[in-house]
């Protein structure tokens, strides 16, 4: 998401730098290129007339300091005013009632409703340890409810049955009971999606809400239909008190002007966002870590907060404690670290996270990266327990039976093991005194093919 946002932003921020103090005349240009990027990524107008209006008045005669560039001056307040668009600081949700906590879902058909469902399941189950019980009111489409149940299998929370035939009040009422005698923390309620906002669903919504209460109701609403999804929220929480909004299909969102436009349109936080298909991707909404990655400055603490939930920490200690001993860093090490980028949404997900390194993606080739580290897994698959464990086995013949093995050439092998040679090197400087400084400043030359580093290409 923001990508081509991130793109125009970037390269207007450069064109105000080496000012001696950011004036009307030297803003003015900027302005004028942010509010056409902020436009283009369908950012509502008038959120864009607020949003630049404020900068203006903030930037507009202020001194540079001695530590701040005036460009840097400018991109602090670019930056600030991003987070106050979006809502200053993350919003949890709010559980803090008598078990079970209900959460109503809502939202139009197709916006990955009962999806959002299951992955807000996962997510309170395990970053909360909360005990979830889903249930969904959609008699109109039997689908749905087959859907849910898949869901809740999946990520292992209980499922309360429903059938097409009953009326939503009595699902929800008698899940509700269930719950109550099961001592579940949560329940999550999904209802009927609808094409648009029309009175017959609404008011069975609203009789809904009034008779079950939820202590929160999320609007789920799809990123790609841009400055509309902030409208069809809106024109929800009319008739309806969101609490809430959970923005879905942001992966495949390369402008943002949903993110931007919400929550000044509609008073209501983005909670959550949805980041791809599987029931893992859903995120917190901090909107300064977003800022941040539109501003190409990366997202250093939610890649932390992913390598915590994603790594695997039992192989990172058992690592850590081998290049103590003053072992070597071995294939089948070198795979594990290429996996666990992967669970990590691969090279394009990690780089996008670090500081600086949002525009080498835009002008990178990410699909070659991508397959460059399959490649590259695949090619240490092919080779034997003895030959990853101890890479200066592998002579002539046995590369050309990986080679096959793999799919690949023997060159690809040859790519592959020199490649090993660099991280097992960056490895004994990371285990000695002053390591990571030393790692960073080799980190260009470890990046994969099309990334602008070093490393030579499969």
């Amino acid at each position: 998401m923001f990508d081509n946002l991130t793109e125009r932003l970037s390269q207007t921020l450069k064109h105000i730098t080496g000012q001696a103090k950011l004036t009307e005349d030297n803003v003015k240009d900027a302005l004028r290129d942010v509010r056409m990027a902020l436009l283009e990524a369908d950012v509502a107008l008038p959120v864009v007339k607020e949003f630049i209006g404020k900068v203006k008045e903030r930037a507009i005669g202020q001194e540079v300091t001695r530590s701040l560039s005036p460009g840097q001056v400018f991109i602090k307040i670019v930056q600030q005013e991003l987070v106050s668009i979006m809502g200053d600081a993350n919003e949890a949700l709010n559980l803090s009632a008598q078990p079970p906590a209900v959460v109503m879902m809502a939202g139009l058909q197709g916006a990955g409703k009962t999806t959002s469902v299951g992955k807000l399941a996962r997510f309170l189950k395990e970053r909360h340890k909360k005990s979830v019980m889903v249930v969904s009111v959609d008699v109109y489409r039997p689908a749905a409810i087959k859907q849910l149940e898949t869901l809740a299998n999946e990520v292992g929370v209980n499922f309360f049955p429903s059938q097409s035939n009953q009326k939503p009040l009595d699902i929800a009422q008698a899940a509700i009971q269930h719950a109550k005698i099961q001592h579940y923390d949560v329940v999550l309620l999904d209802t009927a999606g609808r094409l648009h906002v029309d009175e017959a669903m609404m008011e069975e919504v609203k009789q809904l809400h009034a008779a079950v209460k939820p202590i929160e109701t999320l609007f789920v609403v799809d990123a790609m239909t841009g400055q509309d999804a902030a409208n069809t929220a809106k024109a929800f929480n009319d008739v309806l008190p969101l609490t809430g909004v959970i923005l879905t299909k942001t992966d495949g969102d390369a402008r943002g002007g949903a993110a931007l436009s919400v929550r000044y349109i509609t008073g209501k936080p983005i909670k959550f966002l949805g980041v791809g298909e599987k029931t893992e991707a859903l995120s917190p909404f901090h909107p300064d870590r977003v800022a941040s990655r539109i501003l190409g400055m990366g997202d250093v603490l939610s890649l932390i907060e992913e390598a915590e939930q994603k790594m695997d920490r039992s192989k990172a200690e058992k690592l850590a404690s081998k290049l103590k001993k003053g072992k070597g860093f071995d294939l089948e090490d070198f795979r594990d670290q290429l996996q666990q980028m992967s669970n990590m949404g691969g090279m394009a997900g990690l780089m996008t996270k670090l500081p600086g390194m949002g525009q080498l993606t835009q002008n990178a080739d990410m699909g070659a990266a991508e397959k460059n580290m399959k490649q590259m897994e695949a090619i240490i698959n092919s080779m034997t327990p003895k030959e990853r464990r101890n890479p200066d086995l592998i002579n002539g013949p046995r590369k050309r039976r990986i080679a096959v093995g793999s799919g690949t050439q023997v060159q690809d092998v040859n790519r592959l093991l020199k490649q090993h040679k660099q991280m097992q090197k960056m490895m004994k400087q990371i285990s000695g005194k002053g390591g990571l400084a030393k790692m960073m400043r080799g980190m260009k030359n470890m990046l994969p093919p099309g990334m602008g580093g070093g490393m030579p290409r499969l």
